[in-house]
């Protein structure tokens, strides 16, 4: 681990947090909503993606845009930072820690009017976050949360000017929907990913929308047998 010099965009304090050198960080598997189990569960960088202010508790992530709409620090100064208790979040972090730093963001990121494909990245997180835990109930809740997210994301094109392509944003759309037991809805977009975006270029990822749907193909065609 290293320390990372921040200095806040709310009350301009300096302060330092946790980050985790790339070089040391082991992937043993990859589930298929992208998920990293690593080797040493110890350098989980999932636990240091929430920057977090200890003066004032104003909390962000690199996908944040620096740019606050009218009356965005207000809002953040009134329903976050006058209610704050001095809390140092650039240490070692639980996983219950870390759930907390990205709730903190997630409630910074609404208030900032952030756009979906972020929010949605939060919410995903957070649902990783609570499957570490074997918290299947918190987890589920979440994914809901981010699947509602990644379709607005869909729907209103706020995705273009981030990191994620439309094949991914169409593709964690299906898996989601996948994941909570809506496997129509799943095939759908699955299907369109095969169908409309093959050449859209992120082989990897179209790949990976064959294999969900085939599966789902799969599973539909025993249940059909066993009816």
């Amino acid at each position: 681990m290293y320390d990372k010099r921040m200095e806040c965009p709310i009350c301009m304090s300096p302060y330092q947090t946790k980050k985790i050198l790339s070089r040391f960080v082991r992937v043993a598997s990859l589930d298929t909503d992208f998920y990293s189990v690593y080797e040493n569960t110890h350098l989980n960088p999932l636990f240091y993606h929430v920057n977090t202010c200890p003066n004032c508790g104003y909390s962000h992530t690199e996908d944040f845009s620096p740019y606050f709409p009218p009356n965005a620090k207000e809002q953040i100064v009134q329903q976050v930072c006058q209610l704050w208790t001095h809390q140092d979040y650039g240490n070692e972090r639980s996983a219950l820690k870390a759930i907390n730093a990205y709730k903190l963001a997630l409630y910074c990121a609404l208030l900032k009017k952030e756009k979906h494909v972020t929010i949605a990245g939060l919410l995903l997180r957070i649902a990783w976050l609570h499957r570490l835990e074997q918290q299947e109930e918190e987890e589920k809740r979440f994914l809901l949360y981010s699947l509602n997210e990644y379709k607005l994301s869909y729907e209103t094109d706020d995705f273009q000017s981030s990191k994620m392509t439309l094949t991914k944003v169409l593709y964690l759309i299906g898996e989601l929907n996948r994941r909570v037991g809506q496997e129509h809805e799943a095939a759908y977009y699955f299907s369109q990913i095969i169908q409309r975006h093959a050449k859209a270029g992120d082989p990897q990822t179209i790949e990976m929308a064959r294999d969900r749907y085939q599966e789902i193909r799969e599973k539909q065609k025993q249940e059909a047998e066993v009816i």
